[in-house]
């Protein structure tokens, strides 16, 4: 059985272009063409819907961690609709990634994300 893995990675890849943008008119960009118009965003701390939600709630990490990268960890898997991914937080100044975690997202037929769920493996004391 063949399964077409550059669909997952293409999302991951948007996934990823849209939470490291940092100009506000980039992430506008990116966060349309990774998500559907009502796509979703849900994580221990996060529960939205829509472009603007989702720009807000990468908006407010970049607030939080400002000169830190998501990067991806390890490989994207998928089947059906659906794919997951881990990836990690790190500190361009020193390479430190105080944060990482894993995200299942459910694509729609052309590749973009309808929904996310975040789960959050590493974060720092006091976070």
């Amino acid at each position: 059985m063949s399964v077409n893995t550059d669909r997952y990675e293409s999302a991951a890849a948007r996934y990823f272009e849209a939470w490291n943008a940092t100009e506000p008119e980039a992430l506008k960009k990116a966060v349309a063409a990774a998500w559907t118009v009502d796509g979703g965003y849900t994580d221990p701390l996060a529960d939205v819907r829509g472009h603007e939600g989702v720009a807000a709630v990468i908006a407010a990490a970049h607030e939080q961690f400002p000169g830190f990268v998501f990067r991806p960890l390890g490989t994207v898997d998928g089947h059906h609709d659906t794919a997951r991914f881990g990836w990690e937080l790190v500190s361009e100044a020193d390479s430190s990634a105080p944060v990482a975690g894993f995200d299942v997202v459910t694509l729609d037929a052309e590749g973009r994300i309808r929904q996310v769920l975040g789960f959050l493996d590493r974060v720092p004391a006091g976070a």
